[in-house]
């Protein structure tokens, strides 16, 4: 048994987990700092909102503010009619006074209605508190003296224990101040970190246990297609896995396995009848070369008889020898092992050679060769392999045609092919049997092959040897009334 990382279901949870989890860091990330950066932002607005309502409010009654005279704590002094140092002076403008009271109240009335955690401060030209908002205590916001003409914002140090985020805007008589703390967001965040921290874990637990059946469901019909592949072997390549009938990736993988299962049926089909066609063809001369030799060495022979049984061993082995060249030629173009030797070919020239050489082949039955080639046609190709090829098809023309008879070469050209075909008329295929001729050792008629000297490979070889050239083979025959084998091959 392998490693369990080994397994499908194992990775596809690992990666499936990793995948949530990044997923999740970085949503937790970037929600974090988007968050992060809306509460500030949305802070930083209130905070401008609020300093520029105060400072439009109290600059075009600048004037009307004394400075360092009324404060805050005045004012809620005297709404809780405590006494106030400083008001016993008489000799102030009591008119100036209740306008500025009014001015300080007002901003107060403002500060109750503002957020309760809003700070408020007005200082004077000369760095003195002319306003304090109530909820500062005996705390005050603390800035740099040289707070530019502008808005800015500022993060100061601790004031009532927390930060604080300071909106600032400085004029010629007064600065203004307004100030919010930082801890509410701070909170905030802390809880949205917390969040994430406990959901991220909960999240990852649900999908290593929610992965893990989600791949066992999704590979299921994955381990039954092993069961069952695993239970066909050689002798029961009939059977085959029970397709889905879903279109699928399980559903193809399927019909593919079934073909594969299906193709070394065949395969092995053919290679039994083949190892069987062998076997017997290979047997057949050696039993006639066993039988003639027994016979010659049993009892003693003339000259001339052991001359005789020479010749008829010499013919068996010349059989043998060309049935075992063949299956060696065919064994090296299986095994893609064999090397043609491709060059131009002049197929009319050849076509005219094998023209000739059938004439004397045919010419001990009487049998009639005609030859008709138009103009000369080359492509590239292997030119012993097109001769045989061509030679085996003429060879088997003459063979199965009586005698009398008549064989007809032909060669022509059509749509960047040249096309050779080979008629006679001869004995004819059944149509049943056409699709099986081009398989090695077979014979429509077993006995009158083997009478005729043939091997039973000549139209293997034949197929073999015009795929080799990208072309094709083919027949049409009819029952005593001949065949025509066309070849056709392509001149580009």
């Amino acid at each position: 048994m392998g490693l369990p990382f080994q397994s499908i279901r194992v990775r596809l949870t690992f990666w499936y987990t990793l995948l949530v989890f990044s997923t999740l860091l970085i949503f937790g990330g970037l929600t974090y700092y988007y968050t992060n950066k809306s509460l500030s932002e949305n802070l930083d607005w209130s905070l401008r909102y609020e300093v520029r309502w105060v400072r439009d409010y109290i600059e075009p009654q600048a004037s009307r503010v004394r400075p360092g005279r009324r404060s805050i704590d005045a004012i809620v002094r005297q709404k809780a009619r405590e006494p106030v140092p400083g008001m016993e002076k008489a000799n102030e403008d009591t008119a100036t006074v209740e306008a500025a009271d009014e001015i300080w109240n007002q901003l107060f009335h403002h500060s109750l209605r503002s957020r309760k955690k809003t700070y408020i401060q007005i200082m004077d030209a000369r760095g003195q508190f002319t306003y304090r908002s109530y909820n500062l205590g005996t705390d005050s916001i603390i800035v740099n003296d040289t707070i530019p003409m502008y808005l800015t914002y500022l993060t100061m140090g601790w004031l009532n224990n927390e930060q604080v985020r300071v909106a600032a805007i400085h004029e010629k008589a007064f600065t203004y101040l307004v100030g919010y703390p930082l801890g509410e967001l701070r909170d905030l965040l802390d809880s949205l970190f917390l969040i994430f921290l406990v959901l991220i874990p909960i999240a990852l637990t649900t999908s290593v246990f929610g992965g893990f059946a989600l791949a066992s469901r999704a590979l299921k019909p994955v381990d039954d297609i092993t069961r069952r592949a695993r239970q066909i072997t050689a002798e029961n390549l009939d059977q085959t896995i029970p397709p889905k009938k879903v279109d699928d990736e399980i559903g193809r993988l399927t019909v593919t396995i079934n073909g594969m299962i299906h193709r070394l049926h065949q395969s092995f089909a053919q290679v039994r009848q083949f190892s069987a066609d062998a076997s017997h063809e290979l047997r057949t001369p050696l039993t006639i070369l066993r039988g003639e030799i027994e016979l010659a060495l049993r009892t003693p022979k003339t000259p001339e008889e052991y001359r005789t049984v020479l010749e008829s061993a010499l013919e068996e082995i010349m059989r043998l020898t060309s049935i075992i060249d063949n299956l060696l030629m065919l064994a090296k173009a299986d095994q893609g092992t064999y090397h043609a030797n491709f060059s131009e070919v002049d197929l009319k020239a050849l076509v005219d050679e094998l023209y000739e050489d059938s004439e004397v082949l045919a010419e001990r039955k009487n049998i009639h060769v005609e030859l008709h080639a138009g103009k000369p046609i080359t492509i590239v190709g292997d030119r012993l392999r097109l001769r045989q090829l061509l030679l085996n098809l003429i060879d088997n023309a003459i063979k199965y045609t009586p005698d009398g008879g008549t064989v007809t070469l032909s060669l022509e050209g059509h749509n960047e092919s040249a096309v050779i075909a080979v008629q006679d008329t001869g004995m004819g295929i059944p149509a049943e049997e056409q699709e099986k001729i081009f398989n090695r050792f077979y014979r429509v008629d077993k006995a009158r092959s083997r009478e005729l000297g043939g091997t039973g490979l000549g139209l293997s070889i034949a197929r073999w040897i015009a795929e080799l050239h990208r072309g094709t083979i083919g027949v049409q025959s009819e029952p005593n009334k001949g065949s025509t084998f066309t070849v056709t091959l392509p001149t580009n």
